[in-house]
């Protein structure tokens, strides 16, 4: 049987019995042996699996999920977007590499700003469009680190894309929306790739079929990734572009280059814990962590209103501080090591347990309240989506969050080529204190639009060792309730003891100081929502829920065992 074939028939298996967002009681983990890969997308994780079936390692494994979600996940992610790839080494080294979209050269601060500019161009069509990494960053990655060849670790993405697949419930959602908002008007040349044809509703189990997108995928496996950026398929990335009125040049694309990072360590519960660095937000998970290192959580018990409070009031704290320090630190001052201190995070932690005497006499008595913070935390000097996690039993293992940032980015696919642009340029501030698409704002200008530069991100892939040894590798998409939702995965696990299955099909919620919401997911029970507000939120109740966080958790024995989030309908398969 071909290698597609297997694929499709897993992938329509896993359809059946991972139908769509469930939220059931959690399925057991996933159990292997030998290493394991985690994603949102069943045939996707299977292109991950084949890689470690062929004697590859995690990395390969790690790239092979990565090109088949590009082809599988076209809404959250591709060719046409960019990645962060934390990498832990069998020696126990840590690296991230940096491969987030670029701003071009052409951008300027008050682009978006000028007379005459649509409202949403930061977000739709041309001039949302920055110089995307994906490419050069996953084919560096497994030309220093993997073991297979590029041919051999795109195969299944490209029988994926020319030979299609059967889309699940969670695709189906998406189509619909999407439909519902537009997109076929304004881009036809995607709907007419990634649709039904007009008046067909979408359902479960039909065929998306990219033959586009099959060649370029053959052509980067076949001549390297200098073709995306520097051959035909380069220009006609641009002339989808500039056709329209953006920015994006043959330069912008030739001089994109991934940047290697040094991980951020920060340690919780004698965990230790590695971050991505900026222009990640790793640190506020690392800030949040820290603040709450100081408290206990697992006598409060796991999704008690009280829990919920603290964790809620330390996220609030770093989501603040991420709005005033954060951004691109080749371009701002980031003060990394403040930020991530454990002084700070004390800091924080006096300003959300103020002493009685510094309470309203009528709080005199409360432990357990809401602190409005109505500036970061204490001044500095001014010297500032979809997850994949795969492990082996060498000691390699990877946390990669991969992006266009909104559903089907930008809406342009150049024409011939099947791939798909972001519209990350709207991940930048387009002025100070004005909130982007999902609410963030930059108090401070650290953010701002530069060319060259890459945007701050919320995107925090993370890896955790215990005792010198591999622990947890998790992650999530979701816009800034990644960061949330990456957090909560790891006190699940380590405050809780919840098994990783478990830990990332628990409910949520999310706080990120602007808006000063606390958000939670519907399963949330009411008495826990009334004991919150009783606390002084302002609980908004969603309809619907959020993120795909997907880990993998290491055992004293060695043993893999994952857990993908049931919201999405994903799939851990262990080796």
């Amino acid at each position: 049987m071909s290698t597609l074939r297997v694929l499709a028939t897993s992938a329509l298996v896993a359809l059946l019995l991972f139908p769509g967002p469930s939220r059931a009681a959690a399925p057991a983990p996933a159990y292997g042996a030998q290493g394991m890969v985690v994603t949102s997308q069943p045939a996707a994780a299977l292109a991950g699996l084949a890689m470690l079936e062929r004697g590859g390692n995690a990395v390969d494994a790690a790239v092979a999920t990565a090109f088949a979600l590009a082809v599988t996940q076209p809404f959250s992610a591709g060719l046409g977007g960019g990645v962060f790839l934390l990498v832990r080494f069998p020696d126990r080294a840590v690296v991230a590499l940096d491969a987030r979209e670029t701003a071009p050269a052409a951008a300027t601060r008050d682009m978006y700003l000028q007379p005459g500019v649509p409202e949403r161009a930061s977000l739709v069509g041309p001039l949302a469009v920055a110089t995307p990494g994906f490419v050069a960053g996953c084919v560096w990655a497994l030309a220093r680190w993997g073991t297979l060849s590029l041919a051999d670790v795109l195969g299944p993405a490209i029988a994926l894309a020319e030979e299609g697949f059967p889309i699940n419930l969670y695709h189906v959602r998406m189509i619909e929306f999407m439909r519902a908002r537009g997109l076929a008007k304004l881009f036809p040349e995607t709907a007419a790739i990634q649709f039904p044809p007009e008046g067909t509703p979408a359902r479960p189990g039909w065929r998306l079929v990219q033959r586009d997108l099959g060649r370029t995928l053959r052509q980067i496996a076949e001549e390297g990734p200098d073709v995306f950026y520097r051959g035909e398929l380069a220009a006609s990335l641009v002339e989808a572009v500039r056709a329209r009125g953006g920015l994006l040049t043959l330069e912008d694309l030739a001089d994109y280059q991934p940047v290697i990072r040094e991980p951020l360590s920060g340690s919780y519960r004698g965990y230790t814990i590695h971050a991505f660095p900026p222009p990640s937000s790793g640190v506020t998970v690392i800030e949040a962590l820290q603040v709450l290192e100081g408290q206990e959580l697992a006598p409060l018990g796991a999704g008690s209103s009280a829990s919920i409070h603290r964790i809620a009031e330390a996220m609030k704290a770093a989501f603040a501080d991420r709005a005033a320090y954060l951004g691109d630190p080749a371009f701002a001052d980031v003060p990394i090591a403040r930020l991530a201190s454990r002084a700070h995070a004390d800091s924080l932690r006096a300003r959300l347990e103020p002493p009685w005497w510094r309470r309203p006499p009528w709080r005199w008595l409360d432990d357990d309240y809401a602190v409005p913070i109505e500036a970061p935390g204490e001044t500095l000097i001014d010297a500032g989506t979809v997850h994949l996690s795969t492990a082996d039993a060498e000691g390699f293992a990877v946390s990669l969050t991969m992006t266009i940032n909104t559903p089907y980015g930008s809406g342009i696919t150049a024409e011939g080529t099947g791939v798909l642009l972001n519209n990350e340029m709207d991940d930048f501030a387009k002025a100070e204190g004005t909130p982007n698409t999902y609410g963030l704002v930059d108090t401070r200008g650290a953010n701002a639009i530069a060319p060259g530069k890459r945007p701050l991100s919320s995107m925090a892939p993370t890896i955790v060792d215990k005792d010198g040894a591999l622990f947890l590798v998790t992650g999530s998409p979701g816009g800034p309730r990644i960061i949330s939702t990456t957090l909560l995965s790891l006190i699940n696990v380590i405050d809780y003891g919840m098994d990783v299955s478990a830990a990332v099909s628990a409910p949520r919620f999310h706080h990120q100081w602007d808006p000063d919401v606390l958000y939670v997911e519907p399963e949330v029970p009411r008495d826990v929502v009334e004991g919150l507000r009783a606390r002084g939120h302002t609980v908004e109740v969603g309809e619907r829920d959020w993120s795909a966080a997907e880990a993998i958790q290491v055992d004293a024995e060695g043993v893999f065992w994952g857990g993908s989030d049931p919201r999405r309908g994903g799939l851990a398969i262990g080796y």
